[in-house]
């Protein structure tokens, strides 16, 4: 008789558990709940003790004030009082008091120096109590400022992060709170957008280093096919043309790879003259120019800042060839200038041209966004122009903005810090 198999047993359970252990007794956690608690109701007991201690001290002074004597007698024959607290009681002998007289005497001064005692003992509990109020207040403002120092250290490592630096960690140290909770998941959160966005400027520059080399290689078999003196004049002006398509890609490729390189906080800072970024990209832009009947002019004034030469020198490069670009058929202008202005570096360029709407500048700043106007001409450039020179001016702790000018044009205006 054939016997059936058991059936398999189930694996046993793992005795690891990946998720963060609950403690035993989770009240007994040192959270910000009970630590304030603890500070706050210890030093209003503390408190309270003391002012207690010294209205008990003042009390005890003010009875012993009270029950001093009112008068002495001084004289057994003639009735003769004398009293220090009761000028109503000191009568010589010759002149006694009647005995209702002397009896309403004595009930007045009792309440008089009964009040006096009161008098007396609240100013005293007022200045002890103003005392401890102000003690109170610098011991509670303390001890608030080291509860939420961990705060302080939260904010600042968010502030620099806010300025492209993502390698910053916050790493609290102290107590299992709210505070330390808070940290490290700040910590996870920048740990997976520092390697999102390493993960993203390798895959463009890997991607732009890739298609470089089949770029070359169209240009360099273009450029053969073209020097060929006998080619038909059909083929050499679709050589021509493809030779410009293939431009205008490897012009978007070294744009993608600047943006990727752009894209992140500068380490390595030096002083760089903007007078003198400026002039060189003057100088580069200066054939275009006259090809196209611009006239470049402005004062440029020294304005060192610290940041890379190479990506600031883009900055005024990218704006200029669009001032040029963008401009009006006849007698344009493109005025660039740089100063100091407010502690800051300041870099301007503004030029003639089409008149720009206010709201799409801000679609100038996209990448491949531009006007729906004669801005979308195919042979001015490839989209990324400012793309690329905002990201550079946030990489070295700075901005860009633009203004329509009245009458057509643009100003454009790059605030670095010095």
């Amino acid at each position: 008789m054939a016997t059936t198999p058991a059936p398999p047993q189930a694996p046993p359970k793992p005795t690891w558990d990946p998720r963060r252990p609950q403690p035993v007794f989770p009240w007994l956690r040192p959270t910000i709940r009970i630590r304030l608690t603890l500070l706050y109701g210890g030093m209003f007991l503390i408190a309270g003790i003391l002012l207690l201690s010294i209205i008990y001290l003042l009390a005890a002074q003010a009875i012993s004030t009270g029950n001093q004597p009112l008068f002495k007698i001084v004289g057994a024959e003639k009735l003769s009082v004398s009293s220090d607290n009761c000028p109503a009681l000191n009568v010589a002998g010759t002149s006694p008091l009647s005995l209702s007289d002397f009896n309403n005497a004595i009930s007045v001064c009792v309440d008089h120096q009964r009040q006096a005692a009161l008098d007396n003992l609240l100013s005293r509990s007022l200045l002890a109590l103003l005392g401890l109020a102000v003690i109170a207040f610098a011991f509670g403002y303390a001890m608030a400022g080291r509860v939420l120092s961990p705060l302080g250290r939260i904010t600042r490592t968010a502030r620099a992060v806010a300025g492209s630096d993502l390698s910053r960690r916050i790493e609290l140290d102290g107590p299992d709170d709210e505070l330390k909770e808070l940290a490290d998941t700040f910590d996870d959160m920048l740990e997976r957008l520092q390697r999102a966005f390493t993960a993203q400027q390798r895959f463009v520059g890997n991607a732009s280093h890739e298609l470089r080399t089949p770029l070359a290689i169209n240009r360099t078999l273009l450029e053969v096919h073209l020097s060929d003196p006998g080619a038909p004049v059909e083929l050499q002006q679709l050589g021509k043309t493809l030779l410009a398509t293939n431009e205008r890609s490897e012009q978007l490729v070294e744009g993608l790879l600047l943006l990727a390189r752009s894209d992140n906080q500068i380490v390595e800072r030096k002083p760089v003259d903007l007078a003198e970024v400026a002039t060189q990209a003057v100088d580069q832009v200066h054939a275009e120019a006259e090809a196209k009947g611009v006239t470049i002019r402005g004062v440029r004034k020294p304005a060192v800042v610290q940041g890379n030469g190479v990506l600031l020198e883009r900055i005024a490069l990218n704006l200029l060839q669009n001032a040029v670009r963008y401009n009006v058929p006849e007698d344009g202008w493109v005025e660039v200038t740089t100063e100091v202005q407010h502690g800051q570096a300041v870099l301007s360029v503004s030029n003639t041209g089409p008149v720009v709407p206010a709201y799409e500048i801000d679609n100038l700043f996209e990448p491949f966004r531009r006007l729906r106007t004669e801005r979308t001409g195919s042979d001015k450039g490839v989209g990324l122009g400012l793309s690329i020179v905002r990201s550079v001016a946030r990489a070295h702790g700075g901005h860009i903005a633009a203004q329509p000018r009245e009458g057509g044009g643009l100003v454009m205006r790059v605030t670095l810090p010095v």
